[in-house]
């Protein structure tokens, strides 16, 4: 049986993977319900009911892989409205856990079973697979998912509430949580009903079950009535965050870390996919001493604080489901350099390391820095992205190397003490989006560290840049912040858009480039994930 103390995730170098199921998992998905649902007195799964589940429907079957344990999965099948959308119980809808009611003219996914691994609460593997329902949803033109929720809180709380139906209610007006409905809610989901005698041996439920729906936004009706879509994001859509962050005195790492993980949770909450965070954010560490440091004893303070912020950053993005870049840390290396290091963190668990390649007069002044020679593409969930820390994006060449390796977002965290310094990147960072047909996205410090030195202090006004085409903002800014506060700023962008712009374009610059006359040859070395601490 797996416990928490066995969580694979704890270790470094392993990752989530989201894919469908296969006949192969079978046996995983059967030992993964039983050791879920008998605990709780419900009946686990029987092998000959999975595998007539996937075999029935192989790609509407995910399953949540770490390394090579199961740790999550979902089963889904086609079904008419005329079905799934009047009163109905578990056994009959679902052919009694084979999915034999796959009807596949049917337009609207029924979601029959999503099951997670305890010791893995808290990496929103749910919001994943549930994500993974509405991709699939959306990719069959499908009206909406449909399905029926568990009311694990519903036994013991029936007293004080009476009746099912005023417990519901309470949990839709925020006066009651249950930890399926709540999470159901959050995610978009709507009560069209409260089914009885969904399930008999669900006793937690008393059988219950809420009736849900999610209609596909990609779908009209002929009938239908315009609606309020903020929020809504459609697949094609990557939504990117940046983090206006200010410098301020703390106490403590845990104060540090929780100003970080406030900023994570907002945009987990709108969904976001990427969040970026300022460059040399970390030197926040050094407002902890009483004194000012020198520059030697400031590295060797920050460096001991890099096998913590890894942990701490890596978890952050599992747990809240999306992919972080950390800023960025100066760090005496194991070869003694000191680099300035941007830390990428994926949402699968995955981790990158991005030196900046020219090291600012002032870095070398204070802080001894030395330049990296490492410049390559990091493969995402949502396509391939690039990474150049503030004075990296004033140099073209940079920027040419990462659009010919295919990136479509390029992160940009910087810090600037004063306009001028800001502008340098700002004009610098729009460029590089006009010349690469790229989106970049900027994140710089505000506020000050009086005992921290060269952070005396900060300019910023954070960014999400695109090129100037008619596919894309007139003036070539998808979101823009107020300088000097703490802020954070959002945007959805369309990797098509930027294909269209390099291929049908009113200009081509990737395209149009002379080769007969120069090209970019990169001498660097390949950079690699993380290795263990």
């Amino acid at each position: 049986m797996v416990t928490s103390a066995d969580n694979k995730l704890a270790d470094p170098k392993s990752h989530l993977i989201v894919r469908n199921a296969t006949l192969g998992d079978v046996d995983a998905i059967v030992d993964l319900s039983d050791r879920v649902y008998t605990p709780v007195g419900m009946e686990a799964y029987v092998r000959s009911a999975i595998v007539g589940q996937i075999n029935t429907f192989p790609q509407g079957q995910f399953v949540v892989m770490v390394g090579d344990v199961l740790v999550g999965y979902c089963a889904t099948f086609r079904i008419s409205g005329k079905v799934a959308l009047k009163p109905h119980n578990w056994v009959e809808i679902t052919g009694n856990g084979y999915a034999s009611r796959h009807d596949i003219n049917g337009e609207w996914l029924y979601g029959m079973e999503v099951c997670i691994d305890d010791a893995y609460r808290g990496y929103r593997i749910g919001q994943r697979l549930y994500n993974e329902r509405k991709k699939l949803c959306e990719s069959l033109s499908l009206k909406g998912v449909v399905f029926a929720g568990r009311m694990p809180n519903l036994a013991r709380r029936i007293k004080k509430f009476k009746t099912v139906e005023n417990y519901v209610d309470q949990v839709i007006h925020k006066k009651a949580k249950d930890p399926v409905l709540s999470f159901q809610l959050r995610n978009g989901f709507e009560i069209i009903g409260i089914l009885k005698d969904y399930l008999d041996e669900d006793k937690q439920s008393l059988g219950y079950a809420a009736h849900m729906k999610w209609e596909n936004p990609k779908v009209i009706k002929k009938d239908d009535k315009p609606r309020k879509t903020y929020g809504v994001r459609t697949p094609e859509v990557v939504r990117v965050a940046t983090v206006q962050y200010m410098q301020r005195k703390i106490n403590s790492f845990s104060e540090f870390l929780k100003y970080i993980e406030y900023f994570v949770d907002v945009v987990a909450d709108y969904k976001s996919d990427f969040v970026v965070f300022p460059e040399l954010f970390t030197l926040q560490l050094l407002s902890i001493e009483d004194q000012e440091l020198t520059p030697y004893e400031s590295i060797e303070a920050l460096t001991k604080y890099t096998p913590r912020l890894k942990e701490a950053f890596r978890n952050m993005a599992l747990q809240y489901n999306v992919n972080i870049i950390a800023g960025s840390h100066p760090t005496r290396m194991e070869n003694g350099r000191i680099e300035n290091i941007a830390y990428i963190f994926l949402r699968d668990g995955r981790m990158f390391e991005q030196p900046k390649i020219h090291p600012t007069p002032n870095e070398v002044y204070w802080w001894d820095i030395e330049g990296g020679s490492s410049l390559q593409a990091i493969d995402t969930d949502c396509g391939p992205i690039g990474v150049l820390i503030c004075y990296d994006s004033e140099f073209p060449e940079l920027a040419r190397h990462l659009a010919d390796q295919g990136i479509h977002f390029l992160f940009v965290p910087f810090c600037t003490d004063e306009r001028q310094s800001y502008l340098r990147v700002r004009y610098s960072c729009q460029a590089r989006a006009v010349e690469n047909q790229f989106y970049v996205i900027m994140s710089g410090n505000v506020g000050n560290l009086p005992n921290v030195a060269n952070m005396d202090i900060q300019y910023a006004q954070s960014c999400i840049l695109t090129p100037c085409d008619f596919a894309f903002a007139r003036d070539g800014i998808a979101a823009d912040t107020d300088p000097n506060v703490e802020t954070v700023a959002f945007a959805d962008l369309r990797p098509e858009s930027l294909i269209m712009a390099r291929n049908s374009g009113t200009v081509q610059n990737l395209k149009d480039r002379r080769h007969d006359l120069y090209r970019m040859v990169w001498k660097g070395d390949r950079v690699l994930p993380i290795k263990n601490d």
